[in-house]
């Protein structure tokens, strides 16, 4: 059963997801909202991904509302015009004095407020990160996948979104268009809250493990966000990862489960992930990395029992050349 995946393993530039692009838009409001946008200053043509409006139209506005739509950052402007930025992989912000400018060949933009400037950098070679400037709420919500927003979702809404249609869970989780702002490390940690297999089809749950599905992504991203917003404080949050200390299984590959002190173990395919416990989520069971299983051939472990009698496995492996072989769940 091929796993639809998350985004990079890079552990300083993973995607940011809902809980640090809450403390995102709550630390850009303190210091945004109300305030004149005096300008937006693009160091890169690839950055911006719309021509009507022109961007010199949000020049002197007055910022009206900070949000989020899905993983993306809104600035509401006065004029019902609309910023929206997406930071993608790579994408980072950062407040500094006004009229700083942005940082050597990583800086994508500069937005001048008198209070400061806010500025966008994204790392390595490849430009992802997006900004779009819109007029309309119409408009915005076409820029949005339709995502249900999972902390204020009921469960009968939590239940429609899952099933709609028939994918693992570690996918469905991760489709902006089921689910709104959850990505690959939060899934990990979701999935394993709830003790439910990643490539478990949505179609097979029952309504018990719904409810607990439920249940897990709530707590998990009200615990992440509500910790996050401790973390940064008064100031601008910095140092934006998917990887972080206190995951449970997420980037903690071979380290041993907080629950049951199993290995956690990983399914790589080219760059990306999934993390989890197998006596917690699988029953027992090693889902196959298939380019291991190919490699080891008989020697792959298919229980937590076989894996214990393989000392060789227990050791950190250095990553998969990128672009690897497909990863599949042993079936």
């Amino acid at each position: 059963m091929p796993l639809a995946w998350g985004m990079a393993r890079d552990h300083n530039h993973a995607v940011p997801e809902l809980p640090d692009i809450e403390v995102y838009v709550e630390a850009l409001a303190a210091r945004a909202l109300l305030q004149p946008l005096q300008r937006v200053r693009i160091a890169t043509p690839f950055l911006l991904r719309s021509a009507d409006p022109a961007l010199a139209e949000v020049e002197g506005r007055q910022v009206l509302a900070v949000r989020r739509v899905g993983k993306r950052i809104v600035l509401g402007l006065e004029g019902e015009l609309f910023l929206a930025l997406h930071l993608m992989i790579a994408g980072r912000l950062h407040w500094r004095e006004p009229g700083a400018r942005p940082p050597g060949r990583v800086g994508l933009a500069a937005f001048d407020f008198p209070t400061g400037t806010l500025t966008l950098t994204e790392a390595g070679t490849k430009r992802r990160a997006a900004l779009h400037l819109v007029r309309g709420e119409a408009a915005l919500r076409a820029l949005d996948k339709g995502g249900l927003e999972p902390l204020t979702a009921d469960l009968a809404a939590f239940r429609a979104a899952l099933k709609r249609e028939n994918h693992t869970l570690k996918r469905a989780l991760t489709d902006p268009a089921l689910f709104a702002g959850i990505g690959n490390a939060y899934s990990d940690e979701i999935l394993h809250r709830a003790r439910l297999s990643p490539v478990k089809l949505t179609h097979r749950l029952d309504e018990a493990e719904v409810a607990r599905l439920r249940e897990a992504t709530v707590e998990v991203l009200s615990e992440w966000t509500e910790r996050l917003r401790r973390e940064a404080g008064a100031s601008f949050p910095e140092g934006v990862t998917a990887f972080r200390e206190g995951m449970a299984v997420h980037g903690r590959h071979r380290q041993p489960c907080p629950v049951c002190g199993t290995p956690v173990q990983r399914i790589v395919r080219a760059e990306n992930e999934v993390n989890y416990c197998p006596r917690c989520q699988t029953g027992g069971q090693i889902l196959s990395d298939r380019s291991l299983a190919r490699l080891l051939k008989e020697d792959w472990p298919r229980t937590i029992e076989e894996l214990e009698k393989n000392p060789a496995l227990a050791t950190p492996r250095a990553p998969p050349a990128k672009g690897g072989a497909r990863a599949t769940a042993r079936r």
